[in-house]
């Protein structure tokens, strides 16, 4: 925090008509355990009253918010020995970034305690948790409605509500954010005033109101409308989408080509997918009279599966971003976190999202698809193509999808084989419809008097248990998968 930003809370705080749910005001020292009891109900109370921060104020009287000074020193204060702030970090569960600041007011010293508003779970002191009711600072579990209110309160909390830049005048504002492109992506006027702007974007969750008329940028605003991520934090930087292609078909091969995307997700990602389009290799097809050129991905696929691993990723995962590699046969998008939702489900199961604010944003802007017929799409393009299947993996704290460039039937492998079946099986049934030989012939392209191939390859799927007859009693009838 800046002296300028806490010289400008402590005035805010001054001009509150009374102590708050979130505020709380003294004059010099208490006990130690007094400060833990209240960090605990004002983190507490914070997240109730939704609020970012909470506060305590030294050296300010309560009756009529006077600045009075303070003799209370909490960087000189030792408790058994400790430092105040480290003894009081070892009490208070979770951890919680609280910070003591020394302010010099014109009218005396002050200290401000900055506490943050609980985001995991209620904020406990000595295995107690707290709350502020009024003036008051009873035990939490002696009032059950706050409680529960809480954790409804916490269940949604997510990374996108963090701050991404503090304390930010509306210029700085409007210098970091591309707020046109918002407005361009919402089909909406630009207003023709400041304040327009701003009211617009705060209502979108892109900004919060900071002390003295000035601003935070939120995670999500950042994330999706910075000019420049590398301008934020550092651990926004690293979010930067990457694209390295190779000459070659693994990652010890030479490097032809390695992008970072300094853009916002939203405004970015045109740009993001037209170069990688720009990149990709093509598939030649000579006609009766013209040669013409079709990309060897389908477009529909990449855009979906690209816009999956920016709104799908754990932004908690601190020095990893969205990857893009492209290889001689492959092209993989990886993102940070394991799925939410079992791969074998991702053509069926409405997608969930870590980041709900980002991903119902994103799908307002028409970036990606509605929600729950992205992969059904990825897969259907594939087919289309009669490519071999995508394939989904979960990996160490990361999800990473592989798109294959075309190869014959006779060349797929036999797990290759096995999965498009399976893939192809749940297509169908979420169009209500059955997996036969026929159809699994067309989805490989296999001539009707080969249909001995794609019944080799389903008895393969039934022998893994991946799909069932959809009517036991007349097992050709079509199939279904395992778990219809």
């Amino acid at each position: 925090m800046t002296e300028e930003r806490r010289l400008a809370v402590v005035n805010d705080l001054l001009r509150l008509p009374a102590e708050t749910a979130w505020a709380e005001f003294k004059e010099n020292n208490i006990k130690p355990s007094t400060i833990g009891e209240r960090i605990s109900a004002l983190a507490n109370a914070a997240r109730l009253a939704d609020r970012e921060n909470a506060y305590m104020v030294w050296g300010i009287r309560d009756s009529d918010h006077a600045v009075v000074g303070t003799t209370f020193r909490p960087d000189a204060k030792k408790v058994s020995g400790q430092p105040l702030e480290f003894w009081l970090a070892q009490h208070v569960k979770p951890d919680l970034a609280f910070t003591f600041y020394e302010v010099i007011h014109p009218d005396g010293r002050v200290v401000l305690l900055e506490i943050p508003a609980t985001t995991l779970s209620p904020i406990e002191f000595n295995k107690v948790a707290y709350v502020r009711i009024g003036s008051a600072t009873p035990r939490l579990s002696e009032h059950p409605d706050r409680m529960r209110e809480l954790w409804a309160k916490l269940q949604p909390y997510a990374w996108e509500h963090g701050t991404a830049a503090q304390f930010q005048t509306s210029d700085q504002v409007l210098s970091l954010l591309d707020y046109p492109g918002y407005f361009n992506l919402m089909r909406q006027p630009l207003p023709d005033n400041r304040a327009g702007i701003l009211d617009r974007l705060k209502a979108e969750g892109l900004i919060t109101p900071d002390a003295d008329d000035h601003w935070n940028i939120t995670n999500l605003g950042a994330i999706l409308f910075a000019k420049e991520l590398t301008r934020f934090n550092g651990r926004l930087a690293r979010k930067k989408v990457r694209f390295v292609a190779y000459d070659g078909d693994n990652r010890t091969a030479k490097v032809a080509k390695r992008i970072e995307s300094e853009l916002g997700y939203a405004t970015g990602f045109q740009q993001l997918i037209d170069l990688i389009a720009g990149l990709l290799p093509q598939n030649e097809h000579i006609g009766t009279a013209l040669r013409t050129e079709t990309e060897i991905f389908p477009a529909t696929a990449m855009r979906e599966l690209v816009a999956n691993a920016l709104i799908h990723q754990d932004f908690t995962i601190t020095g990893a971003g969205p990857l893009i590699e492209l290889f001689e046969s492959r092209i993989e998008i990886t993102n940070p976190g394991t799925p939410l939702v079992s791969i074998e489900r991702f053509i069926d199961s409405p997608p969930r999202s870590r980041n709900e604010a980002l991903a119902a944003l994103m799908r307002r802007m028409g970036v990606c698809e509605e929600q729950g017929t992205g992969i059904d799409k990825v897969v259907a393009a594939v087919e289309l193509y009669q490519l071999p299947p995508p394939d989904f993996r979960e990996e160490q704290q990361a999800t990473r999808v592989v798109l294959f460039a075309p190869r014959h039937f006779a060349e797929m492998t036999r797990d290759e084989r096995i999965r498009a079946c399976y893939q192809h099986t749940v297509l169908l049934y979420v169009s209500d419809k059955v997996m036969r030989n026929a159809s699994l012939r067309h989805r490989f392209g296999i001539e009707s008097r080969n249909s001995a191939q794609a019944s080799q390859i389903i008895r393969a799927a039934l022998d893994r248990d991946l799909i069932r007859p959809a009517d036991s009693d007349h097992p050709k009838s079509g199939y279904v998968p395992f778990w219809a």
